[in-house]
């Protein structure tokens, strides 16, 4: 059995806790000391979505509980195979919306570059597990066609990078890609959507900070955090570099059973969000992905616990809920009456 506390990848750059992730799940159930003859069925699930996940996240799961809120979201389990009407592989039909390579363009004034198709954490809710990363991983020449895409719509004020991980790619290919953007004159805003500040923190150096801030765009990062103990002291000291960068820090949430379902947890999120200086920002429903149909928690009651938020927090701290439907020119906010 591989111990939890071999913590040998703390000493490691954040390539090498890339590179050496758990991509096993007998490597996976040895860490939190799981019984591996109570494993649920995962075969058919890996081959449909591989394990991924560092060593830094699963160091924040407490040992031996199946049921650990951060573990629910990355173990592959039997259930994602089975087949339920209108889950899809495409939930938010990305692929209508996919004019170049890289780019996706859903909504007026801004749009999305997949900046990398490699992401740090492989969650099993996400909605892009099924995405066709092998037509949209583009070179950094085919970065031209997508550039020359937003050069030519002055209506665009703001790039979306997002993924797989943005932050994935080395900080030189970040850094030409940002000044790129940068140097189209209409786009003021830079959103970078990412899991990394949260699943490898020690990818926040101080020269990324510097890529991601010494340019003339506003830098908005939005984190996606869907429970309050993916926040660690060093998550909270790598979130802590980039605000004293300037930078602004949203999160936004999956609401997902058995995760986060609950007010107690959601409003305990939003706290210690507030704790290390991240606003709350959207609550989301989950994206009807094939593969993800075990994680639904309904309209009803969402609202329900989003009463119960707005009951106890101030209005600040209160999450939008919302949900994303294809064709629809915003996301789309439930009304409480």
């Amino acid at each position: 059995m591989i111990p939890l506390k071999d913590t040998f990848w703390q000493a490691e750059s954040w390539q090498q806790q890339m590179s050496g992730m758990i991509r096993d799940p007998e490597r996976l159930l040895a860490r939190l000391q799981l019984d591996e003859e109570a494993q649920p069925e995962t075969a058919a699930a890996l081959k449909q979505f591989p394990l991924r996940v560092p060593e830094a996240f699963v160091a924040k799961m407490a040992i031996g509980d199946w049921k650990d809120p951060l573990l629910l979201q990355i173990l592959p389990l039997g259930e994602e195979m089975a087949e339920h009407v209108d889950y899809v592989n495409d939930p938010l039909e990305e692929a209508a919306a996919n004019p170049v390579p890289g780019l996706i363009h859903k909504y007026h004034g801004r749009v999305l570059l997949i900046a990398s198709p490699t992401c740090a954490v492989h969650c099993r809710y996400c909605f892009r597990r099924n995405f066709p990363y092998d037509t949209n991983n583009p070179s950094q020449r085919d970065w031209q066609h997508a550039l020359e895409y937003i050069a030519e719509r002055p209506e665009i004020s703001e790039v979306i990078l997002s993924g797989g991980d943005p932050l994935s790619p080395p900080d030189e290919y970040l850094q030409k890609l940002i000044s790129k953007i940068a140097a189209i004159p209409h786009v003021d805003t830079l959103r970078i959507h990412t899991r990394l500040p949260l699943v490898l923190p020690a990818r926040i150096t101080q020269n990324l900070v510097h890529v991601l801030s010494h340019h003339r765009l506003h830098t908005v990062m939005v984190i996606h955090c869907n429970h309050a103990n993916e926040i660690d002291s060093a998550t909270a000291e790598a979130l802590g570099r980039l605000k004293n960068a300037n930078i602004t820090l949203l999160n936004q949430s999956v609401l997902l059973k058995d995760i986060n379902n609950e007010a107690d947890t959601l409003i305990n999120l939003s706290r210690r969000l507030f704790d290390v200086n991240v606003m709350p920002y959207y609550l989301h429903l989950l994206d009807k992905v094939r593969g993800a149909a075990h994680f639904r928690v309904n309209e009803e009651e969402a609202l329900q616990l989003m009463r119960a938020i707005m009951a106890e927090l101030p209005g600040y701290l209160v999450p939008k809920l919302v949900k994303e439907e294809p064709g629809a020119s915003s996301k789309s906010p439930l009304a409480l009456l």
